[in-house]
């Protein structure tokens, strides 16, 4: 669901009956293990994370005047998504990633480049995504921007 809110409450309000609860849990999730610098927001009509301004002034280089976007998670129709921009850039995070989800998780990894799909939302591992945004501080995600997304 991308949406049109301007807070994060208001777009919580919006998500449907049977994904609330799990997008509730999910932003839980995602404040309890986020590393300090982030700052929480809407982003792209989603729930973004984002490294402000005040962290790194250039902001995002497809649209500056935006901060630089890390993590977002969305009620989409079928299925939460949860975008972690640094599974995207880091091979050694990707492979990580995808080597403990059948650890925590009967289902199948449904994920695109930086998009993890969770069509159940009974069986979203927290504890997981957790452990992911734990492993990449601010400083890190500008590394790996920089590295992966700007032309020297």
């Amino acid at each position: 669901m991308q949406s049109n809110v301007n807070t994060v409450d208001e777009y919580i309000s919006q998500v449907s009956d049977h994904q609330r609860e799990a997008i509730i849990l999910l932003r839980k999730t995602i404040l309890e293990n986020l590393p300090k610098g982030f700052a929480e927001e809407i982003s792209y009509g989603m729930i973004g994370y984002v490294v402000p301004h005040s962290i790194y002034p250039k902001g995002y280089h497809c649209d500056p005047k935006l901060p630089l976007p890390f993590l977002a998670a969305a009620a989409q129709k079928n299925f939460i998504a949860f975008y972690h921009m640094g599974i995207y850039s880091d091979p050694d995070l990707l492979k990580w990633f995808t080597e403990e989800y059948p650890k925590h998780s009967k289902l199948k990894l449904d994920m695109g480049k930086s998009c993890i799909r969770f069509k159940n939302v009974n069986q979203i591992p927290y504890k997981l995504i957790g452990e992911l945004i734990r492993k990449v501080e601010v400083a890190d995600w500008i590394g790996l921007y920089e590295l992966n997304f700007l032309k020297n």
